[in-house]
């Protein structure tokens, strides 16, 4: 018999409003599964208290007949969104033991659609990483191998629904941190268009390129979840574009038939192994037997969105990360001489060793002699980057490749060399960088049994085209439906 967690979100919905099962019997299910899995690592907060009171609410609100379309539904956040029912950390020591005083507006919309929360999820600190395993607490667990890494940075949100350990959650996209997870675990992820989502609430990273998205096990359900995440918020995100909030699930059911799938050559050019290529290369054949068009296309810039990236979002984190300084909120260190002392050791003892980096990084390249040397050039290729996506977009509608060179590696694989998390980024950055909507969908399996994603990439706005091809694509295969055999 099918278990509750086996259930996508839009099938947990219909049943919930059905009365086949309650919310707080759902909640408790899933609150169990967590716990009996705690080595994973994915989850850094939980409340049973908490959880099972909005819980009840959802079943009252569902009795009552206005609940919204995803009452009773449990979802997990990850610990990048300020909550006030749960820790927020940002996976980092320096926010150990922060409460904040209100929710995300992400947050916040999930739980106006009905909603019910199971906790805080691990990620890399302050969404530093491509691997998880530059949390504060622990590194995430890949379940489909727990010697390997789940992705970075959203990683336990990626673990968490690969797992069955929520049944969908929030993630956030700087450079491919829902994309990357996602493929790594075989789920789907999608980052909609920079601004589409609000930040606010959303412990700030690099502020030009964070956005939010959903991870779950299918195109539909993301389209359920982006439905309510998404809208204008121009009262608290100065960022947030002025887009009316749409129902993306009116978009799943439209036909691929002539759609022109543009295939970029820098994508599928030398190393990229040989799994992953495959694997790219028989999604693509069944997206021709559903009617699509294959369209060779050029992004010549690929190879310097890593250096441009590792320029400006460090740049943004320099400036973003001055906050925590050991006054007004997060860790102060307990021995110090005079103030400039105590800044040093607080921030020394609360960040990790990549998100210092990164820190010094950016100050680099913002200081005095540097900035146009460095930063200024960094943003006129980023123009560039763009303007390369917007050519391709007069040659097809999507975009599609790999979302990493490789399957999920080992932990502490990459130890000692950050440069190499960095470029496995390769193929997500371009689209980070130019702000459009990008997603992974689970599309076949390589060495060691690993799942491969597949991205596609849509232009501006275009969230309701990449979904609609992403769940034909799932109607014609079962990738999206296959689970770690141990869960």
């Amino acid at each position: 018999m099918t278990q509750l967690h086996q259930f996508s979100v839009a099938e947990l919905a219909r049943k919930l409003k059905k009365k086949e099962v309650s919310a707080v019997e759902l909640a408790g299910h899933f609150l169990g599964r967590v716990r009996a899995h705690a080595d994973l690592g994915a989850y850094l907060a939980t409340s049973e208290e908490c959880t099972l009171k909005q819980a009840r609410a959802a079943d009252q609100s569902i009795s009552a007949g206005d609940g919204g379309p995803l009452a009773g539904v449990p979802i997990a956040h990850k610990d990048i969104f300020v909550t006030r029912d749960f820790p927020s950390t940002a996976g980092s020591k320096m926010l150990q033991n922060y409460r904040s005083p209100f929710d995300a507006t992400v947050v916040r919309r999930l739980a106006d659609a009905g909603a019910v929360t199971l906790g805080k999820l691990n990620c890399d600190e302050f969404a530093m990483g491509s691997s998880n395993e530059n949390s504060a607490y622990a590194p995430v667990k890949n379940p489909w191998d727990k010697s390997r890494i789940p992705g970075g940075s959203s990683g336990g949100s990626a673990v968490a629904v690969a797992a069955g350990l929520a049944a969908a959650a929030t993630g956030t996209d700087t450079g491919g941190s829902i994309r990357q997870p996602a493929s790594f675990c075989g789920i789907t992820g999608i980052k909609p268009t920079y601004g589409r989502a609000s930040r606010y609430g959303m412990i700030a990273y690099a502020s030009s390129l964070d956005q939010a998205g959903p991870m779950a096990r299918t195109a539909e359900d993301c389209a359920l979840l982006l439905s309510a995440i998404c809208g204008p918020d121009p009262d608290r995100d100065s960022t947030s574009l002025d887009v009316p909030a749409e129902d993306f699930t009116r978009a799943l059911q439209g036909s691929i038939e002539g759609l022109r799938i543009g295939v970029p050559k820098e994508f599928l050019a030398e190393g990229v192994s040989a799994d992953v290529r495959a694997a790219i290369e028989s999604a693509l054949r069944q997206y021709e037997k559903l009617g699509a068009r294959r369209v060779e296309i050029s992004l010549p810039r690929t190879e310097l969105a890593i250096p441009v990236y590792y320029i400006i979002a460090p740049a943004e984190a320099s400036s973003n990360l001055s906050r925590f300084d050991g006054v007004k909120f997060g860790h102060r260190a307990k021995q110090y001489g005079d103030l400039l002392d105590m800044y040093k050791k607080s921030r020394a003892e609360g960040f990790g060793l990549e998100v210092q980096r990164r820190i010094m990084v950016g100050t680099y390249v913002l200081s005095h002699g540097y900035y146009d040397a460095y930063y200024l050039q960094a943003q006129k290729i980023r123009r560039m980057i763009a303007d390369d996506f917007q050519n391709a977009f007069r040659e097809c509608d999507v975009i599609a490749g790999p979302v990493a060179p490789t399957v999920a590696w080992h932990l502490g694989e990459h130890g000692g060399d950050p440069v190499a998390d960095y470029l496995a980024d390769i193929f997500t950055l371009p689209g980070s960088l130019a702000g459009l909507p990008g997603m992974s969908i689970p599309c076949g399996f390589g060495e060691g049994g690993m799942p491969v994603g597949l991205q596609l990439i849509g232009n501006y706005f275009g969230e309701g085209k990449l979904l609609n091809a992403a769940h034909q694509f799932q109607q014609a295969t079962d990738f999206h439906l296959r689970r770690p055999e141990a869960f």
